[in-house]
């Protein structure tokens, strides 16, 4: 397997996840990083957010320097917290195709608004929610 990104100098941005092998034994993938930066597509403000990625991998992971150079790309880019979550699962879907992904973006405050927001694919196992019926609703178990 030969990687593009992956021990190369990289001085910008890249929109491309690449993958390698899944080890032996591996069953959750969790990354994260508190240093993904945005604009707000109305205002051009900066927002910056918590990614985190959860995934169960079937035959590939992704590689960790690729998604920091994936994650930096969105600095200049305007999108809506709910939306960058949805984009980031498509592409982790895309690029490893797990049995299921969780991507969770979380705004810092700007003007004293804190947004968490989550998009899934494929059916993530999860003790305290349940999907109920097809328009997405969900059920909290812990009450």
């Amino acid at each position: 397997m030969e990687f593009e990104i992956l021990g190369k100098t990289v001085r910008q941005p890249c929109r491309k996840l690449e993958v390698f092998p899944r080890p032996e034994g591996v069953r959750k993938v969790v990354m994260e990083s508190d240093e993904v930066t945005s604009l707000c597509p109305v205002t051009g403000q900066p927002d910056w957010e918590t990614v985190t990625i959860e995934y169960e991998p079937d035959k590939h992971c992704i590689e960790s320097k690729s998604l920091k150079l994936y994650l930096w790309s969105f600095r200049e880019e305007g999108h809506f917290c709910e939306a960058l979550d949805s984009r980031i699962a498509q592409d982790v879907q895309e690029a490893c195709r797990p049995k299921w992904c969780r991507v969770t973006v979380r705004q810092k405050p700007r003007g004293g608004v804190k947004i968490e927001a989550t998009a899934v694919a494929g059916n993530p196992p999860d003790q305290n929610c349940e999907v109920m019926g097809g328009d997405n609703q969900v059920a909290d178990r812990r009450n």
